[in-house]
């Protein structure tokens, strides 16, 4: 029990007080050494105790604790992103508002209509688009596979006597191909 309260105390003790942040959370630091590699601990304690809200944090302070700043931010420093943040915001607002505008000016005399789930594009002139098959587009697309199939045929037998393989892959038949002897 005794090391459990002198490794508390400890920790109150060795703990260095960094900064805090608007919202009044206060961030330390400790050095210590595990498995004699000295390590740094971070950590953060929150204004309100049962306010454990890790999305009150800036981003500058949690770059800080995740070890991704080496240094921890100013008090100028978050005044000046702060404002960034203000001019930006009020840019935001601006650009709605001249958006608004414009569309109220374009306005009625175009309207914007959603698609919902039950409407969707008529198939009927789609299909009225594609070609009708007859018999004779049957036979005579038949016979032009049987030539096609014929052709690549020949060219894997030219391909099979030479020494290097070759070809665009139409003629590719698993298995065919060996080594040159």
């Amino acid at each position: 029990m005794s090391r459990i309260w002198s490794k508390l105390t400890a920790m109150v003790r060795n703990r260095t007080f960094i900064g805090a942040d608007k919202a009044g959370n206060q961030y330390y630091v400790r050095t210590e050494q595990i498995d004699g590699i000295m390590k740094e601990k971070r950590w953060v304690e929150f204004k309100a105790k049962g306010d454990d809200d890790p999305t009150s944090i800036p981003v500058e302070w949690i770059c800080w604790l995740n070890g991704q700043r080496k240094i921890a931010p100013t008090p100028e420093e978050m005044a000046m992103l702060e404002a960034r943040r203000q001019r930006v915001k009020e840019n935001v607002a601006l650009l709605k508002k001249e958006e608004e505008e414009r569309k109220a000016r374009e306005g009625s005399g175009r309207k914007i209509t959603s698609m919902g789930k039950g409407d969707g594009p008529d198939l009927k002139s789609f299909i009225q688009q594609l070609p009708v098959d007859s018999q004779d587009d049957k036979s005579s697309t038949q016979t032009s596979t049987k030539k096609q199939k014929k052709e690549i045929h020949d060219q894997a037998k030219q391909e099979r006597e030479s020494a290097e393989p070759t070809g665009s892959g139409a003629s590719f038949r698993p298995g065919t191909w060996q080594p040159p002897t």
